[in-house]
């Protein structure tokens, strides 16, 4: 893979938060994107992250109410129901390996996203997240801790980038229901 490749990716592999309801997000794929999770690295390669693959309606529509969409947007509550993800992967640690998977769950979770992307498909990692109710909905063992949650589907919308002015990082959506998203520039980065 060439460097405009990855770039590409990066760039298509937005926090998306509107899916087309109708697109079924197929079992095998899901597990292709675990795979990718699998073969990353893992600290200490203890490897204690396990996932729980979600697309069957009655199970997506369980996990939607557990999550919540787009903190920097007040009035807006989350997609509709036919623009809500068709798939989501749960990430969780299996706290008898470690009681912490440390930065193994932002590593697996990005992997998996930019196959999402590679796959014509996009997602969102919510963070925030009921996770002892959503815990006792999918009557996990208790060994299993919720870390974070892949949102999936076939994107409807479009998440515009921009540069951040007056250090305002908050993203926001235009009348037209584009999503913008404020980015830093490089220079800003390097220290």
């Amino acid at each position: 893979m060439n460097d405009a490749c990855l770039r590409e990716l990066v760039l298509h592999n937005r926090s998306y938060r509107r899916f087309d309801g109708k697109h079924r997000v197929p079992a095998a794929t899901l597990r292709r994107l675990v795979n990718l999770a699998r073969l990353s690295p893992t600290g200490g390669n203890k490897q204690s992250l396990r996932f729980r693959l979600i697309n069957q309606p009655p199970l997506c529509s369980l996990v939607f109410p557990h999550l919540a969409w787009a903190g920097y947007l007040e009035d807006w509550t989350g997609p509709g129901e036919s623009e809500r993800p068709t798939a989501y992967i749960v990430i969780l640690n299996d706290t008898r390996i470690s009681e912490s998977p440390g930065h193994d769950a932002g590593i697996a979770a990005q992997t998996m996203m930019l196959g999402a992307v590679e796959a014509g498909l996009g997602g969102c990692m919510i963070g925030s997240v009921s996770r002892g109710a959503l815990h006792k909905k999918l009557k996990l063992a208790k060994h299993f801790q919720i870390v974070l949650v892949l949102a999936l589907g076939k994107p409807v919308e479009t998440v515009k980038l921009s540069r951040v002015k007056n250090d305002n990082i908050r993203y926001w959506r235009d009348t037209a229901g584009v999503h913008h998203v404020p980015k830093r520039s490089l220079q800003q980065l390097i220290v």
